[in-house]
Protein backbone atom coordinates (compact mmCIF):
# COMPACT_ATOMS: atom_id res chain seq x y z
CA UNK A 1 0.00 0.00 0.00
CA UNK A 2 1.36 3.41 -0.72
CA UNK A 3 1.85 5.93 2.60
CA UNK A 4 0.02 8.48 0.76
CA UNK A 5 -3.16 6.23 1.36
CA UNK A 6 -2.44 5.53 4.66
CA UNK A 7 -1.67 9.24 5.26
CA UNK A 8 -5.70 10.04 4.22
CA UNK A 9 -6.95 7.85 7.11
CA UNK A 10 -8.33 9.79 9.87
CA UNK A 11 -7.27 7.30 12.87
CA UNK A 12 -4.29 8.02 14.84
CA UNK A 13 -0.98 6.09 13.73
CA UNK A 14 2.18 5.43 14.31
CA UNK A 15 5.34 4.07 12.24
CA UNK A 16 9.09 3.16 12.91
CA UNK A 17 11.93 3.42 11.59
CA UNK A 18 14.78 0.74 11.51
CA UNK A 19 18.06 1.24 9.87
CA UNK A 20 20.41 -1.61 8.31
CA UNK A 21 23.27 -3.06 9.47
CA UNK A 22 26.93 -2.00 8.93
CA UNK A 23 28.28 -5.22 8.63
CA UNK A 24 27.58 -8.89 7.55
CA UNK A 25 27.73 -9.98 11.32
CA UNK A 26 25.48 -7.91 12.56
CA UNK A 27 22.66 -8.78 10.15
CA UNK A 28 20.97 -11.33 12.45
CA UNK A 29 20.82 -9.01 15.19
CA UNK A 30 19.01 -6.56 12.82
CA UNK A 31 16.88 -8.53 11.32
CA UNK A 32 15.26 -10.12 14.80
CA UNK A 33 15.11 -6.67 15.94
CA UNK A 34 13.17 -5.18 12.90
CA UNK A 35 10.53 -8.43 12.66
CA UNK A 36 9.79 -7.58 15.72
CA UNK A 37 9.01 -4.22 15.19
CA UNK A 38 6.98 -5.19 12.53
CA UNK A 39 5.36 -7.83 14.84
CA UNK A 40 3.53 -4.40 16.13
CA UNK A 41 2.09 -3.45 13.29
CA UNK A 42 2.85 -0.06 12.67
CA UNK A 43 0.93 2.13 9.88
CA UNK A 44 4.38 1.57 8.25
CA UNK A 45 8.20 0.95 8.69
CA UNK A 46 10.82 2.93 7.00
CA UNK A 47 14.41 1.20 6.19
CA UNK A 48 16.74 3.90 5.99
CA UNK A 49 20.22 3.66 3.51
CA UNK A 50 23.33 3.99 5.58
CA UNK A 51 24.45 6.63 8.12
CA UNK A 52 27.03 8.98 7.00
CA UNK A 53 26.67 9.10 3.29
CA UNK A 54 27.10 5.40 3.06
CA UNK A 55 25.01 2.72 1.39
CA UNK A 56 23.37 -0.53 2.45
CA UNK A 57 23.24 -3.38 0.75
CA UNK A 58 20.59 -4.51 2.85
CA UNK A 59 17.96 -1.81 3.09
CA UNK A 60 15.97 -3.27 -0.07
CA UNK A 61 16.17 -6.90 1.54
CA UNK A 62 14.60 -5.75 4.85
CA UNK A 63 12.22 -3.55 3.14
CA UNK A 64 10.97 -6.51 0.63
CA UNK A 65 11.03 -8.57 4.23
CA UNK A 66 8.73 -6.16 5.89
CA UNK A 67 6.22 -6.15 3.68
CA UNK A 68 5.79 -9.84 2.34
CA UNK A 69 6.24 -11.33 5.95
CA UNK A 70 4.42 -9.30 8.12
CA UNK A 71 2.32 -6.91 5.33
CA UNK A 72 3.60 -4.11 7.02
CA UNK A 73 3.94 -1.31 4.03
CA UNK A 74 7.69 -0.08 4.21
CA UNK A 75 9.14 2.49 2.86
CA UNK A 76 12.76 2.66 1.60
CA UNK A 77 15.57 5.12 1.69
CA UNK A 78 17.49 6.31 -1.64
CA UNK A 79 20.25 9.01 -1.24
CA UNK A 80 22.17 10.30 -3.94
CA UNK A 81 25.41 12.16 -3.02
CA UNK A 82 28.04 11.73 -4.77
CA UNK A 83 26.12 8.69 -6.74
CA UNK A 84 26.27 8.53 -10.39
CA UNK A 85 23.16 8.36 -12.78
CA UNK A 86 23.60 4.54 -13.61
CA UNK A 87 23.83 3.55 -9.86
CA UNK A 88 20.81 5.88 -9.10
CA UNK A 89 19.04 4.38 -11.82
CA UNK A 90 20.50 0.96 -10.98
CA UNK A 91 18.92 1.09 -7.90
CA UNK A 92 15.58 2.60 -8.87
CA UNK A 93 15.76 -1.01 -10.66
CA UNK A 94 15.81 -2.72 -8.27
CA UNK A 95 13.56 -1.19 -5.89
CA UNK A 96 10.66 -1.71 -8.75
CA UNK A 97 11.87 -5.18 -9.45
CA UNK A 98 11.57 -5.98 -5.57
CA UNK A 99 7.87 -4.72 -5.15
CA UNK A 100 8.35 -1.36 -3.29
CA UNK A 101 6.26 1.17 -3.60
CA UNK A 102 7.24 3.99 -1.33
CA UNK A 103 10.51 5.37 -1.63
CA UNK A 104 12.15 8.26 0.57
CA UNK A 105 13.99 10.45 -1.68
CA UNK A 106 17.37 12.00 0.43
CA UNK A 107 20.86 13.95 -0.63
CA UNK A 108 22.24 12.04 2.20
CA UNK A 109 25.15 13.14 4.47
CA UNK A 110 28.40 13.78 2.46
CA UNK A 111 31.19 11.16 3.19
CA UNK A 112 33.86 13.30 5.18
CA UNK A 113 36.20 12.31 2.90
CA UNK A 114 34.34 14.02 0.29
CA UNK A 115 33.72 17.23 2.39
CA UNK A 116 36.39 19.58 0.36
CA UNK A 117 36.25 17.59 -2.97
CA UNK A 118 35.10 19.87 -5.61
CA UNK A 119 31.17 18.84 -6.46
CA UNK A 120 30.91 20.46 -9.42
CA UNK A 121 31.11 17.24 -11.77
CA UNK A 122 28.61 14.71 -8.89
CA UNK A 123 25.55 14.12 -10.96
CA UNK A 124 23.49 14.88 -8.18
CA UNK A 125 23.60 17.71 -5.42
CA UNK A 126 20.36 18.06 -3.87
CA UNK A 127 17.66 15.50 -3.02
CA UNK A 128 15.07 17.57 -5.52
CA UNK A 129 16.91 16.19 -8.51
CA UNK A 130 16.25 12.30 -7.12
CA UNK A 131 13.14 12.96 -6.81
CA UNK A 132 12.79 14.03 -10.60
CA UNK A 133 13.99 10.96 -11.47
CA UNK A 134 11.99 8.69 -9.39
CA UNK A 135 8.99 10.95 -11.10
CA UNK A 136 10.23 10.40 -14.82
CA UNK A 137 11.14 6.24 -14.15
CA UNK A 138 8.53 3.75 -15.07
CA UNK A 139 7.81 3.06 -11.66
CA UNK A 140 5.15 3.97 -9.95
CA UNK A 141 6.48 5.24 -6.59
CA UNK A 142 4.69 7.14 -3.53
CA UNK A 143 7.72 9.68 -3.15
CA UNK A 144 8.40 10.95 0.44
CA UNK A 145 10.72 13.46 1.03
CA UNK A 146 12.60 15.29 4.22
CA UNK A 147 11.87 18.52 5.68
CA UNK A 148 13.65 20.39 8.64
CA UNK A 149 11.26 22.73 11.57
CA UNK A 150 14.51 24.08 12.78
CA UNK A 151 16.16 25.02 9.28
CA UNK A 152 17.85 22.70 6.96
CA UNK A 153 22.19 23.13 8.32
CA UNK A 154 22.55 24.21 5.12
CA UNK A 155 19.80 26.85 4.67
CA UNK A 156 20.80 30.94 4.84
CA UNK A 157 17.37 31.18 6.83
CA UNK A 158 13.77 29.49 6.95
CA UNK A 159 12.51 31.70 4.09
CA UNK A 160 15.15 30.14 1.69
CA UNK A 161 14.89 26.42 3.31
CA UNK A 162 11.28 26.46 2.93
CA UNK A 163 11.43 28.36 -0.57
CA UNK A 164 13.68 25.02 -1.65
CA UNK A 165 11.10 22.41 0.07
CA UNK A 166 8.25 24.15 -1.76
CA UNK A 167 9.88 23.39 -5.50
CA UNK A 168 10.92 19.82 -3.92
CA UNK A 169 7.40 19.32 -3.01
CA UNK A 170 6.69 20.66 -6.85
CA UNK A 171 8.99 18.48 -7.89
CA UNK A 172 6.65 14.98 -6.97
CA UNK A 173 7.29 14.52 -3.41
CA UNK A 174 3.68 13.42 -1.41
CA UNK A 175 4.54 13.79 1.82
CA UNK A 176 6.80 15.21 4.57
CA UNK A 177 8.49 13.43 7.06
CA UNK A 178 10.60 15.31 10.02
CA UNK A 179 13.69 15.57 11.45
CA UNK A 180 14.25 14.86 14.81
CA UNK A 181 12.16 17.26 17.34
CA UNK A 182 11.93 17.67 20.90
CA UNK A 183 9.83 20.81 21.26
CA UNK A 184 6.05 20.41 19.92
CA UNK A 185 5.97 24.28 19.31
CA UNK A 186 8.36 24.24 16.89
CA UNK A 187 6.64 22.20 14.78
CA UNK A 188 3.79 23.86 15.02
CA UNK A 189 5.29 27.06 13.90
CA UNK A 190 6.63 25.52 10.74
CA UNK A 191 3.07 24.00 9.68
CA UNK A 192 1.81 27.62 9.52
CA UNK A 193 4.76 29.16 7.83
CA UNK A 194 4.81 26.48 4.97
CA UNK A 195 1.45 26.20 4.52
CA UNK A 196 1.35 30.27 4.21
CA UNK A 197 3.96 29.01 1.41
CA UNK A 198 1.78 26.82 -0.32
CA UNK A 199 3.03 23.46 1.15
CA UNK A 200 -0.26 21.48 1.36
CA UNK A 201 0.87 17.97 1.48
CA UNK A 202 0.84 15.70 4.72
CA UNK A 203 3.81 16.58 7.10
CA UNK A 204 4.70 13.19 9.66
CA UNK A 205 6.48 14.66 12.49
CA UNK A 206 9.78 12.52 13.31
CA UNK A 207 10.09 11.55 17.20
CA UNK A 208 13.25 10.18 18.66
CA UNK A 209 12.93 8.71 22.21
CA UNK A 210 16.05 9.14 23.71
CA UNK A 211 16.81 6.45 25.56
CA UNK A 212 20.67 7.11 26.97
CA UNK A 213 22.18 10.34 27.77
CA UNK A 214 25.21 9.33 25.13
CA UNK A 215 22.61 9.88 22.39
CA UNK A 216 22.04 13.77 23.13
CA UNK A 217 25.07 15.03 21.82
CA UNK A 218 24.77 13.14 18.63
CA UNK A 219 21.04 14.48 17.94
CA UNK A 220 21.85 17.71 18.39
CA UNK A 221 24.99 16.71 15.73
CA UNK A 222 22.90 15.12 13.03
CA UNK A 223 19.99 16.94 12.95
CA UNK A 224 20.87 20.74 14.92
CA UNK A 225 17.80 19.68 17.18
CA UNK A 226 16.57 22.83 19.65
CA UNK A 227 16.31 20.91 23.08
CA UNK A 228 14.30 22.81 25.10
CA UNK A 229 14.88 23.03 29.09
CA UNK A 230 12.54 20.88 30.29
CA UNK A 231 14.62 17.70 28.21
CA UNK A 232 18.00 18.71 29.28
CA UNK A 233 16.40 18.81 32.93
CA UNK A 234 15.52 15.51 32.50
CA UNK A 235 18.64 14.13 31.05
CA UNK A 236 20.29 16.05 33.87
CA UNK A 237 18.28 14.26 36.73
CA UNK A 238 18.02 10.68 34.63
CA UNK A 239 21.44 10.53 32.51
CA UNK A 240 23.47 8.67 35.50
CA UNK A 241 21.15 5.94 35.48
CA UNK A 242 20.66 4.07 32.47
CA UNK A 243 17.40 2.41 33.29
CA UNK A 244 15.41 5.37 34.30
CA UNK A 245 16.83 7.48 31.80
CA UNK A 246 15.48 5.01 29.45
CA UNK A 247 11.92 5.19 31.12
CA UNK A 248 12.55 8.65 31.09
CA UNK A 249 12.91 8.80 27.84
CA UNK A 250 10.13 6.83 26.60
CA UNK A 251 8.05 8.79 28.86
CA UNK A 252 8.87 12.17 27.15
CA UNK A 253 8.51 10.88 23.78
CA UNK A 254 5.42 9.83 24.70
CA UNK A 255 4.30 12.92 26.23
CA UNK A 256 5.37 14.61 22.43
CA UNK A 257 2.93 12.16 20.85
CA UNK A 258 -0.22 12.89 22.40
CA UNK A 259 0.43 16.77 22.44
CA UNK A 260 0.89 16.12 18.41
CA UNK A 261 -2.50 13.51 18.53
CA UNK A 262 -4.22 16.47 20.61
CA UNK A 263 -3.29 19.20 18.31
CA UNK A 264 -4.61 17.52 14.85
CA UNK A 265 -1.71 15.71 13.37
CA UNK A 266 -2.53 12.33 12.79
CA UNK A 267 0.24 10.40 11.90
CA UNK A 268 4.04 10.56 14.18
CA UNK A 269 6.54 8.65 13.06
CA UNK A 270 9.29 7.09 15.87
CA UNK A 271 13.09 7.12 14.98
CA UNK A 272 13.13 3.63 16.76
CA UNK A 273 16.62 3.27 16.41
CA UNK A 274 16.59 -0.73 16.30
CA UNK A 275 15.05 -0.79 19.45
CA UNK A 276 12.15 -2.94 19.34
CA UNK A 277 11.94 -3.06 23.33
CA UNK A 278 11.74 1.14 23.19
CA UNK A 279 9.50 0.73 20.10
CA UNK A 280 6.76 -1.45 21.86
CA UNK A 281 6.49 0.25 25.19
CA UNK A 282 5.90 3.72 23.26
CA UNK A 283 3.02 1.81 21.89
CA UNK A 284 2.10 0.23 24.39
CA UNK A 285 1.67 3.43 26.10
CA UNK A 286 -0.72 5.06 23.86
CA UNK A 287 -2.47 1.43 23.35
CA UNK A 288 -6.07 3.44 23.76
CA UNK A 289 -5.72 6.08 21.78
CA UNK A 290 -4.64 3.97 18.67
CA UNK A 291 -7.06 1.52 19.03
CA UNK A 292 -4.82 -1.41 20.20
Amino acid sequence: MKIIDLLKREKFSLSFEVFPPKTDTAFENVRTATEEIAKLSPSFMSVTYGAGGGTSKYTLDIAKRIKELYNVPSLAHLTCVSSTKETVHNRIADMKAAGIENVMALRGDIPAELHNDDRSHWDYHHAIELVRELKESSADFCIGGACYPEIHPESKNQKEDIKYLKEKVDAGCEFLTTQMIFDNNLLYNFLYKIREAGITIPIIPGIMPITNANQVERAIKLSGSFMPQRFKSLVDKFGHDPVAMKQAGIAYATDQIIDLYANGITNVHVYSMNKSDVASKIQNNLSDILGK
